[in-house]
Order: C-alpha cells, then structure tokens, then sequence
C-alpha cells in the first residue's frame, strides 16, 4: 500500500495512528545500529557497507511517512492535541533516524575503527540508546489511548511511568558516554588527530539517539501538564 494511501485511510479514525507509524520505522533504523557496531568491531567492512544502506533506506522510508503526515496531517481536528504538538513530536521522531544515518554515513565513509579499549564496552552503550529508543516507541503507542480518555486517569500515570524509564535509560547512557569518552582522552595521543576526531564524533551522536528519544518524551510530557 502506498504511503499516501495508507494515510488516507487512518486519519479519519486516528490522526496520531501515522505518528505511531513513523516511530514504528524510525525503531527499525535505530535497532540496526547494534549489527552495524558489531560489524565494525569486526572489521567486516562489507557487512558494514550492507547494513549502512539498509540504515539509509529505513532513514529514507520514515523520512517520506514524515513528509507524508506533514501534508495530510489535518489543520481543524478537535481534539485536546493540537496539529502543532503533532508535528513538534514528528519532528524529533525524525531527527532519531537522521542520527543514526549520520552515524552510519561517517563510519562507512571513513571506514572507522574502534580502538580496543573503546570497542570493549561499545556495544552495551549502543543496545541503551537502543532500548531508549524503544521506550520512547512505547511511550508514543499510547498516544491514541492518551487523546481517547482525554489526557485524564489511569493513562496519564501510565505514560508518566514509561517517560520516567525513559529518563533513567538517557541517564545510563549519559554515563556510558562519558566513560566513553575518558577511555578516549586515555589513549588520543597514540592515535592519529583526524581518527580522534571523527570517535569523539560517533561517540557523541550515538549519545544523541538516546537525547533525542528522551526529547519525544519530554514533549509528551508538556502534553500530559496541560
């Protein structure tokens, strides 16, 4: 089914069914993050080259969904959401699945490494800002529940409780981030300037993906204090 057509047929019922959807596509592009990882532990650059192009791709189909609701999302919807938190919340949906492009672009690109001090604890950092992500899908699939009970009762509590987890786990991550970063600063002398550079980079986007996912929450959170 086309996207213009998927679109179409939901609005009427659900205007934030799309946005559930695009957070949907924007999950799948993050979660591929942990097998690009893996693969550039590996040094398996063809791996690297496959799983960069499926990022693009899953990057590119959300970007679309995102272009999609932006156009059809309707302007006179009484609801006690308005069009502009709607599209306020699209917006930082769609800056996750750019960080993870822009990740994915930078590694293949220079065909980067990580150094062993650092690739030792990478990945538990990455599945983080992964779960994060997921948190921030979960917190969202309830949007419908949310506009349906009137952003009242037992919803609301429920949807605080996942923006709290949600916090704790961009919390976690900050820590992976900075002991991170000081393994980094240990040993930057021994390697070249540029390299230095484009680490302390992917270091600090692949912090973004949780920053970005907690963001979603914050939003929903200005939502349910109205």
């Amino acid at each position: 089914m086309a996207v213009g057509d998927y679109l179409s047929g939901i609005f009427g019922s659900s205007p934030v069914a799309p946005m559930q959807k695009h957070m949907a596509e924007v999950f799948l592009c993050v979660s591929e993050l942990l097998p690009l990882f893996e693969a550039v532990i590996k040094k398996d650059w063809d791996k690297v080259k496959e799983i960069q192009k499926k990022i693009s791709d899953l990057e590119g189909n959300a970007d679309k969904l995102k272009k999609q609701i932006r156009l059809q999302l309707p302007k006179g919807m009484f609801m006690p959401v308005s069009r502009r938190d709607l599209l306020e919340i699209l917006t930082m949906q769609d800056k996750i699945a750019n960080t993870a492009k822009d990740i994915a672009g930078i590694i293949l690109g220079r065909k980067m490494e990580l150094p062993e001090p650092i690739a030792k604890d990478y990945l538990p950092f990455v599945e983080r800002c992964i779960e994060a992500c997921a948190q921030a899908q979960k917190a969202i699939n309830e949007l419908d529940e949310l506009v349906e009970t009137g952003f009242r009762g037992h919803e609301v509590k429920l949807v605080q409780k996942l923006i709290k987890q949600l916090d704790k786990l961009e919390s976690q991550t900050d820590t992976f981030e900075k002991k991170t970063r000081h393994k980094l600063f240990a040993i930057e002398k021994d390697l070249p300037p540029v390299d230095v550079m484009f680490l302390y980079k992917i270091i600090e986007l692949t912090g973004d993906v949780a920053d970005r996912a907690q963001q979603v929450g914050s939003r929903l959170q200005l939502l349910l204090a109205r």
